[in-house]
């Protein structure tokens, strides 16, 4: 099977998991980590097949780049240990976002043992702020131990 990894040969857990067809959808591509800061940042390509009738991307789509974005920056500084299964994710709309692509910065406000709080921002391709969001996640251990 050749399928291309979730992390696109960046040296990380992610390296070692399919990429999701949902990821492939919004055309996630995985730019940097920051392990000190504990921060991720993730390209997506807003499409046509995304828009509404008013021509910007749906709202749920950019819901899904910033979930996806912070459930995989769980992964990456876990190494792999831990995945994140979302409790609450709150997101908050700035402007319309169209067929373009979108970077987005997620960072992990805390986590514990079993629950991981993150913050996510979505930015357009002239850099203004189109979406951001607060998550809630249960941890899940990924490493078949317990």
């Amino acid at each position: 099977m050749n399928e291309k990894s979730f992390g696109g040969g960046t040296g990380t857990a992610l390296d070692n998991i399919p990429q999701p067809p949902c990821a492939a959808f919004l055309g996630y591509e995985l730019l940097s980590v920051d392990r000190k800061a504990q921060t991720m940042r993730v390209g997506f390509q807003g499409t046509k097949a995304m828009l509404n009738p008013r021509g910007g991307v749906q709202g749920g789509f950019l819901t899904a780049m910033l979930d996806d974005a912070s459930g995989s920056m769980v992964v990456v500084l876990t190494d792999g240990a831990k995945g994140p299964a979302s409790v609450d994710i709150h997101t908050q709309y700035f402007k319309p976002a169209g067929a373009e692509r979108l970077i987005c910065e997620a960072e992990i406000v805390h986590m514990g043992r079993s629950t991981v709080f993150t913050r996510a921002t979505l930015y357009n391709e002239a850099g203004e702020k189109v979406a951001a969001a607060t998550q809630t996640a249960r941890l899940l251990d990924l490493t078949g131990a317990g």
